[in-house]
């Protein structure tokens, strides 16, 4: 480390004010201080509040609690194709399969968002914020296994620009950029990202016979059209193939899906970490798991076709519920701010999420609409929420 801090040292001087490279010194102060305490110190007198948790820890925190979802999306990739082809494979061939899928699409993510990320803050001055450390990961963990990496680079450069620095940059954007970056692919190229076809690679190789690769919720939405009950058709699903859609493989995530969103259990080992550690809410935690199971029950009560009567908990568990909840709507940028707008935030997420999935056939997912609606509609909940307490407390005091 003593040989590394030299080096920064000796180039310093090359980025200061009057050097020759004085344009970069926000992207040499960004790389320094990966490694090494910032420089800056406050020189004010009187009074200070110090914390020992920066930005740049909260970030850390994140991206940690996300590797569980990663680990296991890298290793339910390899064991889909496997299932697929119908050959056999251990862990090992799932997990080195998964990781040639996964690996490109992170590195692409991290490689464009961090450049588009360098290239305004040399424009604006701005120094580099650690912002990105948590939305490229994000980014590729929303991506189907097999997109095209240039849809990749091309989705991110968009989320960053228009999701995030137009608004000011790192703590100023008011849209989650993971879910921008997925809404622009959707948007833009849903080929490459919804229907039957893009969540199991297969390679060169044919699938064997009587293998599907709809997600659980194409096959609740099939079963509904056809009358079949969603439950039963959901444990039928690839069964004789070994990879059925069951409540706990669901819950587990040995599903088709996106890289990071299949498995309930990963979401919540990373919402444990976050929780414990006050990065996120636990009340935008809970109040999304409440509201998509309270909707489920309504849908029940008011079931008209088969994917209504489906069991509300089943929702729980379906497709990127979960993964957004923890990572998508507890974002402290975009979320609501008021202890109770925080609640009316994460039940009306969980509640848009099984409306879209239920009354829109078009669009079996709704987590990404949800939260990006929820987003927009965070600051309004949030000054009524102000303004409720404002009177409140003015009625008290007239008293």
């Amino acid at each position: 480390m003593k040989a590394l801090q030299n080096l920064f040292d000796s180039i310093k001087p090359n980025f200061e004010k009057g050097g020759k490279w004085e344009k970069f010194h926000t992207l040499y102060e960004g790389h320094r201080t990966i490694a090494f305490a910032p420089d800056l110190v406050t020189k004010a007198k009187g009074a200070q509040i110090k914390d020992a948790t920066d930005l740049k820890r909260i970030m850390i925190t994140v991206v940690i609690a996300m590797v569980p979802a990663l680990l296991f999306g890298i290793l339910n990739i390899g064991h889909q194709h496997f299932i697929a082809t119908g050959e056999g494979s251990t862990w090992v061939d799932q997990a080195i399969f998964g990781a040639l899928a996964v690996l490109p699409t992170l590195i692409v993510s991290y490689a464009v968002g961090l450049a588009t990320e360098f290239t305004f803050c040399v424009i604006r001055n701005h120094p580099v914020s650690e912002g990105y450390l948590v939305s490229g990961m994000l980014i590729a963990l929303v991506m189907p296994p097999f997109i095209p990496l240039w849809q990749v680079a091309l989705a991110t450069i968009f989320a960053v620009v228009i999701g995030k620095e137009v608004f000011g940059g790192t703590g100023m954007n008011i849209l989650n950029v993971a879910m921008t970056a997925r809404a622009f692919l959707y948007f833009a190229y849903p080929a490459q990202i919804s229907g039957d076809q893009v969540w199991t690679y297969l390679g060169d190789k044919a699938a064997v016979d009587g293998f599907s690769g709809a997600t659980a919720l194409g096959v609740a939405y099939g079963a509904s059209v056809e009358g079949t009950p969603v439950a039963e058709a959901l444990a039928t699903h690839n069964a004789s193939l070994g990879g059925d859609f069951s409540f706990m493989n669901m819950f587990m995530g040995w599903i088709p899906g996106s890289i990071g969103e299949t498995s309930t259990l990963m979401a919540l080992v990373g919402a444990v970490i976050l929780v414990a550690t006050g990065v996120a809410s636990w009340k935008i935690i809970v109040g999304g798991f409440s509201g998509a199971y309270v909707m489920g029950l309504v849908m029940n009560a008011l079931a008209v076709n088969e994917y209504m009567a489906m069991p509300a908990h089943y929702h729980l568990v379906m497709g990127g519920l979960a993964f957004g909840v923890v990572f998508m709507a507890t974002d402290p940028v975009s979320a609501a701010q008021t202890e109770l707008g925080k609640w009316i935030y994460g039940i009306l997420i969980g509640v848009l999420t099984v409306i879209i999935r239920v009354t829109n056939p078009a669009y079996p997912e709704g987590i990404m609409l949800a939260v990006l609606f929820m987003n927009v509609m965070a600051p309004l909940i949030d000054y009524y929420v102000v303004k409720a307490n404002k009177t409140r407390r003015l009625q008290r005091a007239t008293v």
